[in-house]
């Protein structure tokens, strides 16, 4: 079998192409020097390892040897793992979307042997179809052009990094205010689909953070459409086949508005932001239903995505045996053979027919209520529970005995961090101790083989770590640091926290634009140094670093974190009023930041009463820290937060707002009289 130079990387997707016949390189200075050496252009394919049309796209052209036989001749074809590389993607998805209106993957763009864009699409048939030019052809006429017409690809190369390098313009700041809410809340409000719930029709992705806005505005405001409408979509999702009914999670996205068919990969990105907002609605609601969706989904987190060393698995492919979704779907005679006389009633919960509901199979939904079910079949709603629930333990047991999707098992520091959050707020409310594990593990494997002194690094696999780290590894992993401090005071991690803090003031703050770059100033220089801001299936760096620089300032009480959020905030709040769609996880920030955030101290634990009443109460704009001894308050003593402040023989909560602090509050009614 042919091997070509991906052989030698460490990521699931590049080692998909290992085989290619296509002499793939890796982003690298000898595939970046080969380029140049042979002036050669360049064609840069970007993806990853759960990408449908990639593995389309790769059977069709990049499996074909007469393609592969022109792309060698007359390219150095680089293959590239966006989630390995976000600054690469970001670059060039720019690109994409300058020249057609749209990007996603794969990415496919052609660069001069200095990285220049001069041509851009995404998915490409081999031959001409679908109205889109063949792949083949496409790289005949560019060859051609590159040879005989080099100053019409220079000049298209020009005008793209020209318009690059408008798109990252200066910002107006406008003033952080309650109107920015206002506005932003009924520009997103306008965009909720009233019957299904979610944004905007298909395909529907979750948009965690813009659920957890509309909570928060409805809790500032008092009104309560926006609430419902959050949780008719959580309900929605949960109930459709976006979320794995039997064996928890939640896909990527629906390919339908009703939440029903989705796009099968499972991310742990989405896995981590998702629970956050069925804490938000549990604690507003006390809801079982929200808290079991949040259990299913951090335990198959637990189970089938996390490594030996405490990380957590990057994704699982949509497609298994080369069929998408076949490993999570069912026909009727093959449920009714394992589930016997159970089979009709399990059935009918789950609206499985003879027919299907996608493709002549069928993928569980619920869109019965469990008292219509124990009407029909004359038995208590507590037996149609426990039936159902014996159900799908049968189910998932034979289907965990299928080839299963391909696990993507790297480890990246950003999406990690993300699910640590998830453990911590999801330990909140269900006292689950395997949960506060979970998330304290992760950390310290992050400590342990990604971090060095204060520099992360992006990626880990095989015992291998790798990549400077991203702005959203520093954002994402400071703001987990601190959502396990609150809940474990230990000094380490506030301490560690800090000291990330001032690292991205140091190397990423871009003081001309007030926002941050998405790489440091000692990152590799690419042909811009690029810069992310819109909250979209991932929250932007900026969002958190602004969420993560409140945080700080309130702990530290130093001027240069308050300052930094301040100036991002007021960069984008005008974008974010007027396309909330895309500033979710801001807009939660500005909303903290205009709000002031409550600070509540619990001293001495043993009540477990007030503290078990605090976390399961709705406070979202709270920086609430539970002490459980004098040691760990003396540690911290020289934090301003923590200053003055001392141990208490019965446990005593003290809560500061709008710069002036309670006395001590002993009791459930005197807390919240005072929240």
């Amino acid at each position: 079998m042919v091997e070509n130079n991906l052989i030698n990387e460490s990521s699931p997707y590049l080692l998909q192409h290992a085989n290619n016949p296509v002499n793939w390189y890796g982003w690298n200075d000898e595939s970046l020097k080969k380029a140049k050496d042979e002036n050669k252009p360049i064609f840069l394919s970007i993806g990853y390892s759960s990408c449908h049309w990639c593995h389309v796209m790769a059977h069709e052209s990049f499996e074909n040897e007469d393609v592969a036989k022109f792309m060698n001749e007359n390219f150095i074809n680089i293959k590239v793992d966006r989630e390995e590389r976000p600054d690469i993607d970001d670059i060039y998805q720019k690109v994409c979307q300058i020249a057609t209106g749209q990007g996603g993957w794969p990415l496919s763009i052609f660069l001069t042997p200095d990285q220049k864009p001069f041509y851009a699409g995404t998915y490409f048939p081999v031959l001409d179809s679908y109205g889109r030019p063949g792949f083949g052809n496409i790289c005949r006429q560019l060859a051609q052009a590159w040879k005989e017409k080099p100053g019409d690809i220079e000049k298209s190369a020009e005008r793209f990094l020209g318009a690059l390098t408008k798109a990252d313009s200066l910002q107006v700041p406008s003033k952080l205010e309650k109107t920015i809410l206002d506005e932003a809340a009924m520009n997103l409000f306008q965009l909720g689909d009233a019957t299904y719930g979610g944004f905007g029709s298909a395909p529907k992705f979750p948009n965690a953070a813009n659920i957890s806005f509309l909570f928060r505005y409805a809790k500032f405001t008092g009104l309560n459409k926006f609430n419902e409408f959050a949780l008719k979509t959580l309900k929605k999702m949960a109930n459709g086949g976006i979320f794995d009914q039997i064996g928890g999670g939640f896909s990527r996205y629906s390919t339908d508005a009703k939440w029903l068919v989705p796009h099968f990969e499972k991310m742990l990105y989405d896995n981590a932001l998702i629970p956050v907002n069925y804490v938000e609605a549990y604690q507003i609601t006390k809801d079982p239903f929200y808290l079991e969706v949040l259990q299913k989904t951090l335990d198959f987190v637990l189970s089938e995505m996390t490594s030996p060393e405490g990380g957590f698995y990057s994704a699982y492919d949509a497609d298994s045996e080369g069929v998408e979704g076949k490993y999570y779907v069912w026909k009727k005679s093959e449920i009714k053979e394992i589930l016997g006389k159970d089979a009709d009633l399990f059935c009918l919960y789950y609206d499985v027919t003879d027919g299907g509901n996608w493709e002549g199979n069928n993928i569980l939904c619920n869109n019965l209520n469990i008292s219509t079910v124990a009407f029909n079949f004359g038995i208590s709603e507590s037996e149609v529970k426990k039936t159902i629930n014996l159900c799908a333990e049968k189910l998932l047991k034979v289907r965990s005995s299928r080839i299963p999707p391909g696990l993507d098992d790297k480890i990246l520091v950003s999406w990690n961090s993300l699910m640590i959050t998830a453990f911590a707020k999801g330990y909140r409310v269900t006292g689950d101790v395997r949960y506060l594990n979970a998330a304290k593990d992760c950390i310290s494997f992050i400590e342990k083989n990604l971090l060095v002194d204060e520099k992360l690094l992006r990626t880990y696999k095989n015992g291998v770590a790798k990549i400077d780290g991203y702005l959203e590894d520093y954002a994402y992993f400071t703001n987990a640091l601190l959502d396990v401090f609150e809940i474990e005071p230990d000094e380490k991690y506030l301490s560690l926290s800090m000291r990330l803090g001032n690292y991205l003031v140091k190397h990423f703050w871009d003081s001309v634009n007030n926002s941050f770059f998405m790489t440091s100033d000692e990152h590799e220089k690419l042909i811009i140094r690029p810069k992310s801001n819109y909250d979209l299936s991932l929250p932007s760096g900026n969002s958190v670093s602004a969420f993560v620089m409140l945080r700080l300032f309130h702990l530290s009480q130093k001027q240069t974190f308050l300052e930094i959020a301040t100036k991002i905030m007021e960069s984008q709040a005008q974008m974010a009023a007027e396309n909330p769609f895309g500033f979710g996880y801001l807009l939660n920030t500005i909303s903290m930041y205009v709000q002031k955030p409550v600070e509540i101290t619990v001293i001495n634990t043993e009540n477990s009463d007030i503290c078990k009443s605090l976390f399961l109460d709705y406070l979202p704009n709270s920086i609430l820290i539970t002490i459980k001894n004098a040691s760990q308050l003396e540690s911290l003593s020289k934090y301003p937060f923590f200053e003055g402040k001392s141990f208490e023989e019965k446990t005593s909560v003290f809560i500061c707002k709008n710069f002036t602090c309670s006395l001590p509050l002993h009791t459930i009614d005197e807390i919240n009289s005072n929240l």
